[in-house]
């Protein structure tokens, strides 16, 4: 058990949702900042409108509970912070809000933990980085697998939040000599969401805009575990993503059949995911446990 204290910020939302528990149950004491509560035992909720760089400060100097005040001592801050508030996509606000929401919410996140002496931050980033999620039309990436050192460069205002989020972070681990960690969260898939991947397996380009990769909410909470636990990187990303591909066909054979013009730039494992997690597996240890094969039993050709 290790008794770290973490402030995660949007734990009601559909990652954080499953992400919390299992933190909880990696013995993590955990308070949820978020503007609607989280329904689970032993974790609070904080309502708080982090654009606001007064209630950030607060949220996270702050008792998780009463329980606090019978220690009779005054709150401390956390050990880390787990960053995902955000609005979660475009078409939800207008354009100018979904910005300046989620550049401003986590620059004041990022700058309260790094001032009130936390050296362990890791923020939510996006797969809508890579430029094609929510482009105009159609377009294409430049190169097969998106990796981590990937030329980022989305059209939309909430991918485009996020590559000045991680700029953000860059700038706050260098100066605070802290470990800030972005994580390139692909397609989140809740555990009752598998049905939809007979869906994904027969209509191959209705995935082209997740890079036919996805995250079980689950694994992406054992991701953010791992990186609590892994120090001294300083400032990284990291795709946040399952193993494999989201189809039947072998990766490779796939893309090379349908996008023989985009360059593949080094050998891909059979099924490796186009949006691959190698840097993961390789630097935190992952292993994915919700492999979308288990769940999903597809109908013969």
């Amino acid at each position: 058990m290790t008794g770290k204290r973490i402030v995660f910020t949007g734990g009601t939302g559909k990652a954080g949702r499953h992400a919390v528990p299992h933190l909880l149950a990696k013995g993590y004491e955990i308070y949820n900042v978020d503007l609607k509560p989280l329904d689970l035992p032993g974790v609070n909720t904080l309502i708080a409108d982090l654009t606001d760089s007064g209630q950030a400060f607060n949220a996270l100097s702050s008792h998780f509970g009463f329980a606090g005040y019978e220690r009779g001592v005054l709150p401390s801050a956390p050990d880390a912070v787990v960053h995902f508030a955000a609005i979660p996509r475009v078409l939800i606000e207008p354009d100018n809000v979904t910005f300046a929401a989620n550049v401003i919410s986590t620059y004041n996140v990022i700058e309260a933990a790094m001032k009130l002496g936390v050296r362990k931050v890791i923020i939510a980033s996006s797969e809508t980085t890579y430029g094609v999620c929510f482009t105009e039309g159609d377009k294409d990436f430049h190169a097969f697998p998106l990796e981590e050192d990937y030329d980022v460069d989305p059209m939309d205002s909430y991918g485009l939040s996020k590559v000045c989020n991680e700029k953000t972070a860059r700038a706050f681990a260098m100066r605070f000599g802290a470990d800030i960690y972005a994580l390139r969260i692909g397609n989140v898939i809740e555990p009752h969401e598998y049905k939809m991947f007979e869906t994904f397996a027969v209509n191959p380009m209705l995935r082209k805009r997740n890079a036919w990769s996805y995250i079980d909410a689950r694994d992406l909470g054992e991701i953010v575990r791992l990186c609590l636990e892994k120090d001294g990187l300083g400032f990284q990303v990291f795709n946040a993503t399952n193993d494999t591909i989201t189809l039947e066909t072998p990766t490779q054979e796939f893309l090379s059949e349908n996008f023989p013009h985009v360059p593949i730039t080094r050998p891909l494992e059979r099924y490796e995911a186009p949006l691959s997690n190698r840097k993961a597996r390789e630097v935190l240890g992952f292993k994915e446990a919700h492999n979308w094969r288990k769940y999903v039993k597809m109908k013969p050709a």
